[in-house]
């Protein structure tokens, strides 16, 4: 069960918000423990699509963008890139206290009323606009990539006057933290993202090894797959991407299971030998989702995976990109001297309520603090 802000010394007033609400990934189940833990506070957001929250936030007052009456959806949302900063920008949050936004690339921006403080839970800085730009261009046309890199160019200008008005980042790791640094020139303190691990459970391992992941390019599921081929170890693929069909024709071998139920998930995880992360993430639930079910893990030795996973204790490190060294690591783990009890342990330093029980203190330690005058805005910002 989830903490309420009952528990807490004083109840703030604040106005939560989160880029789009369209479907439930690791920023949207971070957004739901930040709402439940504010109850009343009103939410803003730029896209909501109710029925891909599943219900998650029924009976919350929701303002959406003019953005909203387009019908964008998961699939469709990124051809409104362009629009996304004068979106923000329509938005008018009531008095509060806090300004409390959830965001990966646009919410920072959003302006905090007279006297309010704004506070940014920060997953990641708009990651196509500062360091993947290649990528976007990469899965963007040919014809259209000039006028990609010129709305991305742009969009950093945006960006960085964007940060501007946040008064408090909270970072979601240390990479997160350092990138916030390099980009906006900004300090902040890192909350680590909140898991569900009572939804997992211990049980019998199987042979195989396990993925879960989109099955797209930089989530590297084929270093795990040519790492498990060198290895000669099985192993089983959960999720789905535009990746999927040209990796079931180049490893027959794996098994590749397509998208699964939360209640499946918890069974795969019980079940794997052991769970393999090989891309390099901010955090990584899926790491500790592993450690939750008792199983030990196989990651990269960079980003979130060198906070969440103990080397030696909960799991090995691989090499960022280096099958020889993830197919070292497949043959090593059942060598570990691993206990799930202390997996379980680890797991719990990420739970809900300890996510939770950390940002309200952020949260009243930033009123406490609060300063005199606000961040001066932007003057160049059209937003």
């Amino acid at each position: 069960m989830s903490t309420t802000v009952s528990t807490f010394r004083s109840t703030p007033r604040l106005t939560l918000a989160h880029d789009y609400l369209l479907v439930m990934r690791g920023a949207e189940r971070t957004f739901a423990a930040i709402a439940d833990l504010y109850p009343e506070a009103p939410i803003f957001t730029l896209l909501y699509d109710k029925r891909g929250m599943g219900g998650r936030f029924a009976g919350r007052s929701i303002t959406t963008s003019p953005l909203q009456y387009l019908g964008a959806s998961q699939a469709t949302f990124r051809r409104l890139l362009p629009l996304y900063p004068w979106a923000v920008g329509r938005l008018h949050p009531p008095a509060c206290d806090v300004v409390l936004s959830s965001s990966s690339a646009f919410m920072h921006g959003l302006r905090a009323p007279a006297g309010a403080v704004h506070v940014c839970y920060c997953h990641a800085p708009f990651r196509y606009a500062w360091y993947e730009e290649a990528r976007a261009l990469h899965e963007t046309s040919t014809l259209l990539q000039p006028l990609l890199r010129l709305q991305l160019r742009r969009m950093r200008k945006w960006d960085l006057c964007a940060s501007r008005r946040v008064d408090t980042y909270i970072a979601n790791s240390q990479l997160t933290r350092e990138r916030i640094k390099h980009y906006y020139g900004r300090e902040s303190v890192v909350i680590h993202p909140p898991v569900e691990t009572k939804r997992f459970k211990t049980g019998v391992p199987g042979d195989a090894l396990l993925v879960v992941s989109e099955i797209v390019r930089h989530k590297r599921v084929h270093i795990a797959l040519e790492a498990a081929r060198r290895a000669r170890v099985p192993i089983r693929v959960v999720g789905s991407g535009p990746d999927h069909a040209a990796l079931s024709d180049a490893y027959p071998e794996a098994e590749f299971l397509g998208r699964a139920s939360d209640e499946d998930l918890v069974e795969l995880y019980a079940s794997a030998r052991a769970v393999v992360v090989p891309s390099m993430e901010e955090f990584g639930i899926t790491a500790v989702e592993a450690q939750a079910a008792g199983r030990p893990v196989i990651a990269t030795a960079a980003g979130g995976a060198l906070e969440t996973v103990l080397d030696g204790q909960t799991g090995l490190l691989a090499s960022l990109d280096d099958p020889d060294s993830f197919a070292e690591a497949m043959r090593r783990i059942d060598a570990l001297d691993f206990d799930p009890a202390r997996a379980r342990e680890n797991a719990e330093r990420f739970s809900v309520a300890a996510f939770q029980r950390r940002l309200h203190e952020q949260i009243e330690r930033v009123l406490t603090e609060r300063p005199s005058c606000k961040v001066e805005q932007c003057k160049r910002d059209r937003a």
